[in-house]
């Protein structure tokens, strides 16, 4: 059973918190996507497979080399949540046309997974790292479980209006990605400056508490 005295922890709020972001904005819509280029693009499940592990892979090396930048895993995270935003703003369009280049927006959600990995053992007491990853996982499934039925909504709510032809439907789903993707692409980037600023006001008020809290 998940210890309820853990949500009093900023640690620990920050691991929940993140991953079901993440789980909303990234995974949610990337869980969508390949659907919509098979749709759009014309492609093969096989070639759609291959297309999308390049963004899997991109996720992979960053994840696997974040520890490299010696960031703690609350600027990780932040640095992560604002690489996926840019990643989501990178993606818009690839239901009408793809490129290569489009593969690096995996990154930030490669610096993401690792922070909260980081992050769901750090906020716990030692000894109950189980409980902490349990509890990010939980909140990652539920995150993207809500954001692959939102992403469906938007699709089909912005792209009614292409209804008729194969090419009119097409273009009604090209169209509902992007609107899925920008939006995805703010709540990342909300979610980063948040973040950031909760955090430079906690630095803050430790700074201006006098020594002894007198």
């Amino acid at each position: 059973m998940l210890d309820l005295g853990l949500f009093t922890r900023p640690a620990f709020l920050l691991s929940v918190g993140g991953a079901m972001i993440t789980g909303f904005g990234v995974i949610g819509v990337m869980s969508y996507l390949p659907t919509a280029w098979e749709h759009t693009l014309g492609w093969t499940p096989l070639v759609t497979a291959c297309w999308f592990a390049l963004w899997s892979g991109a996720s992979f090396v960053a994840a696997t080399q974040a520890r490299r930048a010696g960031l703690g895993a609350d600027h990780q995270l932040a640095l992560g949540l604002a690489l996926a935003g840019a990643g989501s703003l990178l993606l818009l369009g690839s239901a009408g046309s793809w490129s290569p280049a489009r593969h690096v927006a995996g990154v930030g959600s490669g610096l993401l997974n690792s922070a909260l990995a980081r992050l769901a053992i750090e906020s716990v007491p030692a000894g109950r790292a189980s409980m902490g990853t349990g509890a990010n996982n939980t909140a990652r499934y539920i995150g993207s479980s809500l954001g692959v039925a939102a992403t469906v909504a938007v699709v089909t709510t912005a792209g009614g209006g292409h209804a008729g032809s194969r090419t009119g439907v097409a273009a009604g789903i090209a169209h509902g990605v992007d609107v899925a993707l920008l939006a995805a692409a703010v709540l990342l980037l909300l979610a980063a400056a948040a973040l950031v600023l909760a955090r430079s006001a906690a630095v803050g008020d430790r700074s201006a508490t006098p020594v002894g809290g007198q």
